[in-house]
């Protein structure tokens, strides 16, 4: 293959970054732009033109899915030999192989996970056991820490000045982190991160190392670069030397995983590390038809990014995308198993579908619908709702619990006081794997508040679980794609949709800095640059059939819904028997600003705004509260919330219409607790 060939059926940007031999380079892809293609493309015009020797090249990818994709492509290009690896592959062939000769002995065996270690760690430092879900949420922190090159003694001050919130006390973290460290050492293993550090530690404290690594690797690309952590950044510094021959590829527009340590301003900042450096921007869109590709750049024009980029739609027209608001949850589920079930049935394979959510616990939902539709499905990144460990655990402690259930015993309280006792809290944890298992089990909670409305008891509702736990558990077949949006990252579809669009899951609730609400912009766009030319996004109104309308779509989602979209009102008839009750948009009592968070709907004003209520009153429904727990067996939240008894201390209701209208106070809670709340108010007005 003659190296002109290689050029052959590149658009002229792709053509620019082949063209582009030597280093510094950077490139600037947005979403299916045919990053890839340009970046594999300029290592075989290198190769194949005699610039440099394929084995002097080393190819940075974060998955070895990517990496060997990479290799595949060059060796059809005629330029085999290339090393594509990803750091901890390419860093743990060269730890191995200069261990023997400047430490001696065998190197340390790798570690595929740290839960066993930091599990003899917390029972050591803190005196804990702690098992799945805890337990990974404080390896997560730790590699944070590691990746972000924070040692034990500095954890806590770097963990407060990086406003990370921690599942444990940040000074237990610290313990925990530097026993496992300890423990690490003694028995001469590695884990993932440790690889990296040792590796450049390595090449810094033996030059004839860090001579050989460079004279075998002259010439470097780091793909999806706006991912570096500093952990990476500082080892491909010590590969490079004193040398610029070195390209990076990214988008930060796609940067959603900082949360990991992630950052993108080592590709925003690229030319001023690199003042020489040549940037080039693909914007010609290959993926997306020219209506999908306008909706992602009307979301990135809120974002106040200024490295925003403007895509080119490069495909024929498609359909409109179509916005959908849904009354309440279970049809918004019901209605895009519906809508999928059509695509399927005018050709579109079901492999080719996907319905891409915010946090796992949403699965659920769209599981059950699924399966009632007769519509295959499998899950990617996430295990079904039915064989979490949480849900499991919770679906056996039910069955005992239902097996001693008293006839007349509400339903939601009983559930309630089992899933506390397995981590259901009040508030939920700031994110992570902590805040997925709290939403398995509120989801389970959610649904237990529904059949109870519906006259069920604890063994009904334990039946309900079992017969969709079995329907659920269908052997895998090839279906429509459930994911999380962090999980279809790199990948795409033919059809796509965005579901439960609300404000306090799009953006999501913990989200509340403004770097981490452009992170959610960010998330959204790389879930609307995953459909190839369906797309269709949606939000449901109120939680269940019958509820309170007072969600409110996205902010995102302002000024979307122009000539390049369609939007349509799902007509969802409420439940025989139920009394649907219509809501407006809530407004701050104070300032009159729209509320969205949850809190804030609760008090019916603003955080920020004053408010006057009467001290002894809400001392005196907290005393009540407290009763009225004991009496029912439940935490007191079950009850009410302590949002929901400040909201009633503010407005004193006397009559029903006045507590219904409180949010948090449904009819089952008004007929269970409204006397006694009244009576309260009442004799405080009346003092």
């Amino acid at each position: 293959m003659e190296s002109l060939d290689v050029l052959a059926g590149l658009d002229p940007e792709q053509r620019e970054v082949a063209e582009a031999v030597r280093g510094p380079v950077c490139v600037l892809a947005g979403a299916g732009t045919g990053k890839t293609r340009a970046i594999t493309h300029r290592i075989a015009y290198a190769v194949r033109s005699g610039v440099v020797d394929a084995r002097n090249v080393l190819a940075v990818t974060f998955t070895t899915r990517a990496a060997g994709e990479l290799r595949r492509r060059l060796d059809a290009l005629g330029a085999p030999g290339v090393q594509a690896r990803t750091f901890h592959a390419a860093a743990l062939r060269q730890l191995s192989y200069f261990w023997p000769r400047v430490i001696g002995g065998d190197p340390p065996a790798v570690i595929e996970s740290k839960l066993p270690l930091l599990r003899e760690a917390c029972r050591r430092a803190l005196h804990k056991h702690f098992e799945g879900t805890e337990l990974r949420d404080v390896a997560a922190e730790i590699e944070w820490a590691k990746v972000t090159q924070v040692s034990p003694d500095d954890y806590v001050a770097e963990a407060d000045k990086a406003r990370r919130r921690p599942p444990l006390p940040a000074e237990e973290i610290a313990r925990a982190y530097e026993e496992y460290e300890e423990l690490r050492r003694a028995r001469h293993l590695v884990d993932f991160e440790t690889i990296l550090e040792l590796t450049a530690a390595m090449m810094t404290e033996h030059r004839e190392v860090a001579n050989q690594i460079r004279a075998q690797y002259r010439y470097f690309v780091v793909d999806e670069y706006q991912d570096v952590n500093p952990l990476q950044k500082f080892l491909l510094d010590m590969w490079l030397g004193d040398r610029d021959d070195l390209c990076v590829v990214g988008d930060p527009n796609q940067t959603i995983y900082s949360f990991t340590g992630a950052t993108p301003r080592y590709l925003t900042g690229f030319t001023v590390e690199h003042p020489d450096a040549r940037v080039i921007r693909l914007v010609r869109d290959y993926r997306s038809t020219p209506q999908v590709v306008a909706l992602a750049n009307k979301v990135l024009a809120g974002s106040r990014s200024p490295h925003r980029m403007e895509l080119i739609a490069q495909r024929a027209d498609g359909p409109a995308p179509v916005f959908t608001e849904y009354d309440d949850e279970k049809a918004e589920a019901e209605g895009v198993a519906k809508a999928a079930r059509s695509l399927i049935d005018a050709g579109v394979p079901s492999s080719e579908i996907a319905v891409l959510f915010r946090v796992n616990a949403q699965s659920e939902a769209y599981e059950q619908a699924f399966t009632d539709a007769g519509v295959p499905y499998v899950l990617r990144g996430v295990e079904r709702f039915f064989e979490r460990p949480e849900v499991r655990q919770a679906v056996v402690l039910l069955r005992g619990a239902a097996r001693s259930a008293a006839a007349d015993e509400p339903l939601a309280p009983a559930v309630h006081a089992v899933l506390g006792g397995i981590g259901l809290t009040p508030e939920p944890p700031a994110g992570g794997t902590a805040r997925e298992r709290w939403e398995s089990l509120n989801a389970l909670a959610q649904l237990a508040e529904d059949l109870a409305a519906e006259g069920a008891d604890l063994p009904a509702f334990v039946a309900e679980l079992e017969r969709r736990a079995s329907e659920q558990h269908a052997p895998p077949m090839e279906g429509v794609t459930l994911a999380s949006l962090h999980a279809a990252k790199g990948l795409e579809w033919d059809a796509v949709f965005l579901v439960g669009l609300t404000e306090g899951m799009m953006p999501i609730v913990y989200a509340e800095t403004p770097e981490q609400i452009e992170e959610e912009r960010r998330l959204l766009y790389v879930g609307v640059t995953r459909a190839r030319a369906h797309l269709h996004l949606s939000w449901a109104l109120a939680r269940s059939p019958g509820g309170r309308r007072v969600r409110r779509p996205s902010r995102f989602l302002d000024g979307l819904t122009g000539r390049a979209a369609t939007v349509r009102r799902a007509p969802v008839s409420a439940p025989k028997g139920r009394r649907r009750t219509v809501a407006a948009p809530v407004s701050c009592r104070v300032c009159a600003r729209t509320l969205t968070g949850g809190a804030e709907q609760k008090l019916g004003r603003c955080l920020t705004c004053p408010s006057e209520y009467d001290e002894g009153l809400l001392e005196a429904l907290k005393s009540w509260r407290t009763e009225a727990a004991k009496a029912a067996k439940v935490p007191p939240y079950v009850i009410f919330t302590d949002a929901t008894l400040q909201a009633i201390a503010e407005r004193m209701p006397t009559s029903e219409s006045e507590l219904l209208s409180i949010p948090g106070v449904g009819r089952v809670k008004l007929d269970r607790y409204g006397e006694a709340v009244m009576a309260i108010c009442r004799g405080v007005r009346e003092a």
